[in-house]
């Protein structure tokens, strides 16, 4: 028996004299694999480096939760200290989410500095963050309208929002995400829309994004997306308003409108940047007015992920 315990521990048969009783008959070997769980676990929860979780787990004497607060405070502490470091560096990648429920809709710009940590799963979670708060903070607004609602939120009204369900800052989530990827990141710019009953919120994704993980899947991702608020005329009942709603995204992203026009407006010269001027993307030989005789666009927003000097802005029409 004592042998066997000797050699659980790492000693050679030979030098059972050496080792003192009490080290035989312990219940290390147990006690170690509980730590290992809980170091499992605590990584697998917060994503923090295992040695970092070691600390926490040693620090609280294989507390689980006040190691998992001690993560987040040091992880936070890090981020911010780390954030103002690389505020000045350029963000010019990012990722366009978009989200949808019920009669309202969020389109939301997060900016970092390279594709790569825009493919990144912490990012991906963070634009998702962003748009879950902004939807949950435009909760009560979207209830029991008459006509469509749309509000832009720029970086500043971005950064008090806060995430659900667990009520933190979207600025420190930010923080906390610059900490862990070591790139600048920007809260860039954000729409909300929310329509009555009769009219819908048709959205749209290019270069649309897999996300990982059940509770990525309500957020698409991708760098360009668009909002079209549409409502169908009551001689025109049938009109899927979905499937056009997505349609007329797509055109959005493709033509890039800076304002809706009206019908009488012929395609060609100064009205090439009017959407019901426009060729229709997929049915080039009819102006989208033409195809939208039955149906009465609202509205539309635009988003693209990257900045520059001659972008244009999301339509305010």
């Amino acid at each position: 028996m004592q042998r066997a315990a000797l050699v659980a521990f790492g000693a050679r048969p030979g030098q059972l004299g050496s080792w003192p009783l009490a080290r035989l008959f312990h219940a290390g070997l147990r006690l170690l694999a509980t730590n290992k769980e809980l170091l499992l676990r605590l990584r697998k929860k917060t994503g923090y480096s295992f040695m970092n979780c070691r600390k926490a787990l040693e620090t609280f004497g294989n507390d689980f939760k006040q190691a998992e607060v001690w993560l987040h405070k040091q992880a936070q502490k890090e981020g911010w200290s780390k954030a103002s470091k690389l505020q000045g560096r350029k963000a010019k990648e990012g990722l366009i989410g978009v989200l949808q429920e019920g009669n309202a809709a969020v389109m939301v710009e997060v900016n970092c500095e390279t594709d790569f940590v825009a493919r990144n799963a912490r990012f991906h979670q963070l634009v998702q963050q962003v748009a879950v708060g902004i939807m949950a903070h435009h909760q009560d607004a979207g209830k029991q309208l008459t006509t469509y609602v749309k509000r832009f939120l720029k970086a500043e009204d971005l950064s008090q929002l806060r995430t659900v369900p667990e009520g933190r800052l979207l600025s420190d989530q930010v923080a906390l995400a610059i900490g862990k990827l070591g790139e600048n990141m920007v809260l860039r710019r954000a729409a909300w829309v929310a329509v009555p009953s009769g009219c819908y919120v048709g959205s749209y994704v290019h270069g649309i994004l897999p996300t990982d993980g059940p509770s990525m899947i309500k957020v698409a991702l991708g760098k360009y997306g668009a909002l079209v608020i549409c409502e169908a005329l009551a001689n025109s009942p049938g009109t899927n308003l979905v499937d056009m709603g997505r349609k007329l995204g797509q055109h959005v992203v493709g033509m890039a409108p800076l304002s809706l026009g009206t019908l009488d407006d012929e395609p060609g010269g100064d009205t090439e940047t009017k959407m019901l001027a426009q060729p229709f993307l997929l049915e080039p030989n009819l102006s989208l007015g033409q195809v939208s005789l039955l149906l009465r666009g609202a509205g539309h927003t635009r988003g693209q992920r990257t900045p520059t000097a001659a972008r244009r802005e999301s339509s305010d029409e």
